[in-house]
Formats: structure tokens, C-alpha cells, sequence
């Protein structure tokens, strides 16, 4: 086998063991979401076992990262990040960074046809800046009606949905991150 193939396979499984506890899963949970045993996780993590297709590939969907990142592919050297949304609920999603872990950013679409349904709890921490039309966000017992140029953050363990206010769509940025992670604005006072 090639001498550089065999060293890119051997840095799969740290990047794996990395990814896993960046994004504080344990193998148990990892197994469940991917359908792969605790004991071939293991051994892919520690390197026991040669990462195959059928193997990489529901990883890098459970940890939402291409197949790239986790076999350490080269660049290409084109630095433009390739957008695909996601259109899910009457909402596209388009994400904004690709790196896994930490901070991720989106530009969210809520379109007039998004109804209410039961709000949402999940670890993490959300920062929406609205950029175009009225967002209807429903936090806890709170109805709030955001503007552009009007932001919110907030637990994402308080239930939450967000939406249109009037019927026309609404385009959002969206910060989210871990649990304690928050979104900082600083502002200098003008003399």
C-alpha cells in the first residue's frame, strides 16, 4: 500500500476521538446515531480498525462535517465556502461556516407558510440578528416581534419557535454554540 495513503489513514481515528469529545458525545451515543457498535468505534478512535466508506459516512453525517475533514483530505485551494441549504418546515437554513464544533453560523429563510407548532428544547445557546422582515420569536411564555437591526439571544433549553409576524418572510442571522457559549457585542461609547 502506498506510504501516504497508509499515513492518512492513520490520522483518521485521532480526528475522530477529537471530533467526539469537541462536541462532548460519548461512544455509546455516537453508536446509537450511526448504527455502528461501541467496540468498532472504539477501535476506528485508537486506530484498531481501517476506516472504511461504509464507516466514515455515517459519522461525518452524525457530526454534520464532509468526509473531508475527517480523513484530513488537502485543500483545493478554492477558499469560497459552498453553500447548501437545507429547507426543512418552512425554513431554509443556509450554513455559513462548515468547521465542526464551536460556533456555527446561519442565515435562516422563515418563510409565511412556517405555522407554530410546539416549541423546541435542545442544549446550546442561539443569537439572532433579524436582517429583513418581522420575526415573531416565541421564547418561554414571551411573544416578542423583532425588527431589522434587532437582535436576541437566549438558552435553547427555554422552549422556543420563531417565525413571520405578517405573512412575509424573514431573513435572519444566527449564531449558535454550545451551552455557556454566548455572542458578546461591544460598544465604544463615541466622543
Amino acid at each position: 500500500m502506498d506510504e501516504n495513503l497508509d499515513a492518512v489513514l492513520s490520522q483518521v481515528g485521532p480526528r475522530l476521538r477529537a471530533l467526539r469529545r469537541q462536541r462532548e458525545t460519548t461512544l455509546a451515543h455516537l453508536s446509537k446515531t450511526t448504527g455502528i457498535s461501541i467496540s468498532t468505534l472504539s477501535r476506528l478512535e485508537s486506530g484498531q480498525r481501517r476506516p472504511t466508506l461504509e464507516l466514515l459516512l455515517p459519522l461525518a453525517r452524525a457530526y454534520g462535517v464532509q468526509i473531508d475533514e475527517l480523513v484530513g483530505a488537502p485543500t483545493t485551494g478554492d477558499p469560497r465556502v459552498h453553500l447548501r441549504p437545507v429547507v426543512r418546515n418552512g425554513l431554509t437554513m443556509v450554513p455559513l461556516t462548515r468547521r465542526a464544533g464551536g460556533l456555527q453560523a446561519y442565515k435562516l429563510i422563515i418563510h409565511s407558510t412556517r405555522n407554530m407548532p410546539e416549541q423546541q428544547t435542545h442544549e446550546g445557546y442561539e443569537w439572532i440578528y433579524v436582517l429583513n422582515g418581522r420575526l415573531r420569536l416565541v421564547l418561554g411564555e414571551q411573544d416578542i416581534a423583532l425588527t431589522p437591526g434587532e437582535a436576541a439571544e437566549f438558552d435553547t433549553r427555554v422552549p422556543h419557535w420563531f417565525g413571520c409576524v405578517d405573512g412575509e418572510p424573514v431573513e435572519v442571522l444566527s449564531l449558535f454554540g454550545r451551552q455557556g457559549e454566548r455572542a458578546h457585542l461591544r460598544a465604544r461609547s463615541v466622543r
